[in-house]
């Protein structure tokens, strides 16, 4: 029996199904476009989104396990929940949910909110389901590059409380070890949710510090403006996306993403290595 992936070419989607061939399972991944997803051979291909109720039908045909993972778009609850609607017509049972963490802290912020709603309809339906919750993606550093070595700041207005970023590939690598358990288990196995965080907790003053060593120069964190960063992001995003990022600087002002107790060394046990790191993370990009 096949694994549906959804938000399969995009940066942790694509990392899920990297692993999952990896590991030899049989994917098949939900594409908006067809001719421009360029993904591993032997990936089965449909060709539809998350509001298209006919090519979710089709793509899950045959299938056993779901990996869930859709966008921060204004509908991004209501894909979900038809995703999963469809889901147990087919009599899908196994779910695999990219959440995020504190969804049932950050209340206010959107994306946050929407994705809490999911993770308690996945509960309520009885799916056999792991809420994978991770934390701030390394990731979105290179979006932020340019301004960390053209103008020397650290422009993320992620405070002081500390952020636990994690790297995509290992979210990619955690999503495909729970996909597979899931799916090999002889009977039903509980929900569960699992914190994804990275091996350290970072302030803003903390990732400057490691930037400025990364590049041999001084780079400084100006401070959490979090108008500023909603101004910013009005540039080249929505500006209700814009403000959903701005109410969630706010949440890492006021609350940080700071791991429970053993989450570190949950992960370490699931993979059977070290998290990577940020310093490493940056010293890959920074070049």
């Amino acid at each position: 029996m096949t694994i549906l992936v959804t938000g399969a070419t995009g940066n942790v989607g694509r990392n899920v199904v990297d692993q999952l061939v990896q590991r030899g399972a049989d994917v098949r991944a939900l594409v908006r476009d067809a001719a421009k997803a360029t993904l591993p051979a032997g990936v089965e291909i449909v060709q539809g989104d998350l509001l298209d109720v006919d090519a979710l039908r089709a793509a899950f045909s045959g299938v056993s396990t779901l990996f869930l993972l859709n966008g921060v778009v204004p509908d991004e609850f209501t894909q979900a929940l038809l995703t999963l609607g469809v889901a147990r017509e087919a009599g899908v049972r196994r779910v695999v949910y990219l959440s995020v963490i504190h969804s049932d802290v950050y209340v206010n912020v959107p994306h946050f909110a929407g994705k809490f709603g999911v993770e308690r309809m996945i509960e309520a339906m009885g799916f056999e389901a792991t809420v994978l919750r991770p934390a701030y993606f390394m990731d979105n550093e290179v979006t932020i590059k340019d301004a960390i070595t053209g103008y020397g700041i650290y422009p993320m207005p992620i405070g002081d409380k500390g952020l636990a970023m994690i790297d995509a590939r290992d979210i990619g690598e955690i999503a495909a070890i729970e996909l597979l358990r899931r799916k090999r288990a002889e009977g039903p196995l509980p929900f569960e949710r699992i914190n994804l965080v990275g091996p350290d907790t970072l302030t803003g003053v903390d990732a400057a510090a490691i930037w400025s060593d990364v590049l041999g120069r001084p780079v400084g964190y100006p401070g959490a403006d979090v108008a500023a960063f909603e101004q910013n992001l009005r540039q080249f995003m929505p500006s209700w996306m814009a403000f959903d990022m701005r109410l969630m600087g706010e949440r890492f002002v006021s609350d940080g993403m700071v791991p429970d107790a053993g989450d570190v060394e949950r992960l370490v046990t699931l993979l059977g290595r070290p998290l990577r790191t940020y310093r490493d993370f940056v010293a890959g990009i920074a070049g």
